[in-house]
């Protein structure tokens, strides 16, 4: 059975937690979708871990929308959200509402995910209200990095906490189904968790939250170049790849690859004939 928007207001109701993993290509999310994960996000972070960008702020609505359809194809099971990009909804609500059509008619997603909190009210109020399911995201997020001066741990100071619980409801009462919250402390997210009605996605907010979502090439160990404090390398996969790379190359150089079981051959009829 499909996993659907109000899945994850079951879950939340239940205790039961629900799993998510960012993916950007097909094969990837088959593999998620075949092991039954609940929600894939096409995240924005493509920009860092496929197309090499020092941030996600480079990453455009075609980048998006190519990702977001080859991970659509590939799920039956999984819901899908299309995260929106730097400049693709912070322009207008239209703006908002058009390139989050964008996503699911052009993308096959299922809903978006947008950054910010009480100040984006109105363009998530426009997005529900044109169909379209929106899943928030507060605390750290990557499109401010110019604002915070980094990836720093958000909601630390009293004031900033208060603003994320206030953000979180708001959020709520915007109509968002599931809202990401991502690198504050996890008493943080506990008592954001029990203020709203609707789920809590965790990245870096501990365990309180109602699910979890990582980066898959963070948890798979695959992507070197940083590694935060919050990820958990689950399968070394970076390594499983270096290695067979390098075997790969090794056996090729020496001949050994590929062998006779791995080659074509003629009958020795026609073979006689071609000399």
């Amino acid at each position: 059975m499909a996993f659907t928007v109000s899945n994850f207001l079951k879950c939340k109701n239940n205790g039961e937690k629900i799993t998510m993993l960012t993916a950007y290509d097909y094969s990837t999310a088959k593999l998620f979708n075949d092991e039954k994960i609940d929600a894939i996000l096409v995240g924005d972070s493509l920009g860092m871990v496929c197309l090499g960008y020092e941030d996600t702020l480079k990453v455009t609505m075609e980048d998006m929308i190519h990702h977001t359809k080859a991970v659509s194809r590939a799920c039956n099971h999984t819901f899908v959200v299309g995260d929106m990009p730097f400049m693709s909804y912070q322009t207008s609500v239209y703006d908002a509402v058009v390139n989050a059509g964008r996503l699911v008619k052009e993308g096959g997603a299922q809903a978006v995910k947008l950054e910010g909190g009480a100040l984006y009210y109105e363009h998530i109020r426009a997005i529900v209200n044109a169909q379209i399911p929106v899943m928030g995201h507060i605390g750290l997020t990557p499109q401010s990095v110019n604002v915070f001066g980094g990836f720093k741990v958000q909601g630390k100071s009293e004031d900033n906490a208060k603003k994320l619980i206030e953000d979180a409801k708001k959020l709520e009462e915007a109509g968002a189904f599931a809202i990401v919250l991502e690198c504050i402390p996890s008493q943080l997210a506990k008592i954001i968790s029990e203020s709203v009605s609707i789920p809590t996605i965790g990245i870096g907010a501990g365990v309180h939250c109602d699910g979890q979502i990582l980066v898959y090439q963070d948890m798979l160990n695959m992507y070197s170049n940083f590694k935060p404090k919050f990820v958990k390398t689950f399968s070394d996969v970076g390594h499983a790849i270096h290695e067979g790379v390098s075997s790969y190359i090794k056996e090729v150089k020496e001949g050994i690859f590929p062998g006779e079981e791995h080659s074509f051959s003629l009958k020795e009829e026609t073979l006689k004939k071609l000399y």
